[in-house]
């Protein structure tokens, strides 16, 4: 059974880790001997992502009318950024605004893919998208808009319906459609959220994508309700008239409208994939300690009355499996303090079995414009050195992937030889099965490196590789963090490039389910 090891071998490692670990907290790694204490620099589950945004072109793809070899080819170097920083996440835009990077039966194709609105591309971008993303062993987040259908003009439709494309929901049904701010060059088309028809459409062309495609999380942004532009409310007089009974506040209703969207697709989701995650990035102020004594120690924008959108609920009802507030500030900013709300964020999760991850504002570094802070290289790394006081953050969400690309001030290096030096799996999550250990079959040294190989396991979804300097047992604390990780890998082996000739080395590989829970570590090799 375990090939070149020995018997006893095989036996005094089984004897360290038992086959079904007991339950943990959500996305915490399987618990360590308690002599063991894992280096906070080097966490083995840690949410590492970025967002690649599509609207107006932003990350992907970087010009309408690629051909689908260009658009793939610059698709594959995005996912190459991201695995050689250690990420293992990325959060794609596939629905702009009531649009679709797939062949949708509700909605037209995307304008960014060939510069036409509704012009089809010749390709399925959504399922190219999702196959790399896994092959690179990176989770895959489908990031929709809910309600925003339409961007200002002249790059887009603006306030005018009948510049829709002619399939286009709000072409087909015009009374769903508010424009946003009107008479402003800023302005656009929304879904109305207060008419349950609307919403049921835009819950139903997101659930064709979860049903179809083999995506890892549904990701809505923070645009719920627009931002307010001054002087001007959203046009939803008539469908509070008809629809509002029972609500006194036009507010409170505009949030219950939401809380629906929100509840709605969390039961639909998990009803049709529950391995499917759900997760939210809202404004990173849900209330001003002045207006709400639950609110933060802070005096910005709200989501809560500028979005209607009660993010604190939905944590504590358990309605998303995760949150990314977008705390887009730096440290010691006066109206909205980053040291601030990350412990306010983690003390709202806390006692839930919400995953909290932060949203960080790459772009700010070295902006025109922005505060000081942003012209230091460091601000970033101290942002994840902070998070690490609070065992609720698990983890951060980079916006984006131009930005990460960038590297300036050298800020993006900073953060990985600070903070991502080894691979690490997404947070665990969700009730997990007793996992089998993998059986290494073969390991060899090659002209690349060492070629490990090992028999795959049913139902496991990736592999964890450690390697150990010298020939021997590893203990438990070898395993503790990812000091040891040297790659995670879907398939049933691994080459690793960076093994040096003569040095002899031990290896261990373990499986990890669709929910990255973690079996106990195979039987050892050496080479």
């Amino acid at each position: 059974m375990f090939g070149r090891v020995s018997r006893l071998a095989a036996v005094a490692l089984l004897a360290l880790v038992p086959l079904a670990a007991a339950p943990t907290p959500a996305g915490a790694a399987a618990p360590a001997p308690a002599a063991c204490v894992p280096n906070p620099a080097t966490p083995k589950h840690q949410m590492r992502a970025m967002w690649i945004a599509s609207v107006v072109n932003i990350d992907w793809p970087s010009a309408p009318g690629k051909t689908p070899a260009e658009a793939q080819a610059e698709y594959d170097g995005w996912l190459a950024l991201a695995k050689a920083r250690n990420f293992n996440a990325v959060i794609v835009q596939v629905r702009p605004h009531a649009d679709a990077f797939w062949p949708s039966p509700y909605e037209p194709w995307s304008q960014y893919l060939t510069g036409v609105a509704g012009q089809d591309p010749g390709w399925d971008p959504l399922a190219y998208l999702v196959r790399r993303a896994h092959e690179e062993n990176l989770e895959f987040h489908a990031w929709f808009n809910p309600y925003r259908a339409g961007m200002p003009a002249p790059g887009g439709a603006g306030t005018d319906v009948s510049k829709l494309p002619a399939n286009s929901p709000l072409r087909v049904h015009p009374d769903w459609a508010v424009p946003y701010p009107v008479n402003n060059a800023a302005g656009r088309l929304y879904f109305d959220p207060g008419i349950p028809a609307a919403r049921a459409w835009v819950e139903d062309a997101i659930m064709d994508a979860v049903t179809k495609y083999d995506i890892d999380g549904v990701h809505f942004d923070d645009y719920f309700y627009p931002y307010p532009a001054a002087g001007q409310d959203f046009g939803d007089d008539a469908s509070f008239a008809q629809y509002g009974g029972g609500f006194s506040d036009k507010g409170d209703w505009r949030r219950d409208n939401i809380d629906r969207l929100i509840r709605e697709m969390d039961t639909r989701i998990h009803a049709a994939k529950p391995w499917v995650r759900f997760g939210v990035s809202p404004f990173g102020i849900w209330r001003n300690k002045a207006a709400d004594p639950l609110g933060s120690d802070t005096n910005g924008t709200q989501s809560y009355d500028a979005n209607f959108a009660d993010t604190r609920k939905w944590v504590k009802e358990g309605w998303i499996d995760y949150i990314v507030p977008q705390v887009y500030w730096n440290i010691g900013l006066a109206v909205a303090d980053y040291a601030k709300l990350v412990p306010w964020w983690a003390d709202v999760v806390a006692g839930t079995d919400m995953q909290l991850y932060i949203g960080q504002a790459d772009y700010k570094v070295a902006a025109a414009g922005q505060p000081d802070a942003w012209f230091d290289p460091a601000e970033l790394s101290r942002h994840l050195t902070l998070n690490r006081q609070y065992p609720q953050v698990l983890g951060d969400v980079h916006f984006s992937a131009v930005q990460v690309r960038a590297d300036r001030l050298g800020a993006e290096t900073l953060l990985t030889e600070e903070h991502r030096t080894r691979p690490a799996f997404p947070p665990s999550w969700g009730p997990a099965a007793p996992m089998l250990f993998p059986v290494i079959t073969s390991v060899r040294r090659t002209d690349a490196g060492v070629d490990l190989r090992w028999r795959p396991l049913s139902p496991a979804a990736s592999y964890g590789v450690y390697r150990l300097d010298g020939t021997r047992l590893p203990s438990g604390c070898d395993l503790a963090d990812a000091a040891h990780l040297v790659a995670t890998v879907r398939g049933a082996g691994w080459t690793d490039p960076t093994a040096e000739p003569g040095h002899r080395y031990t290896y261990v590989v373990t499986s990890l389910d669709r929910r990255w829970h973690e079996s106990p570590p195979s039987p050892p090799r050496w080479v």
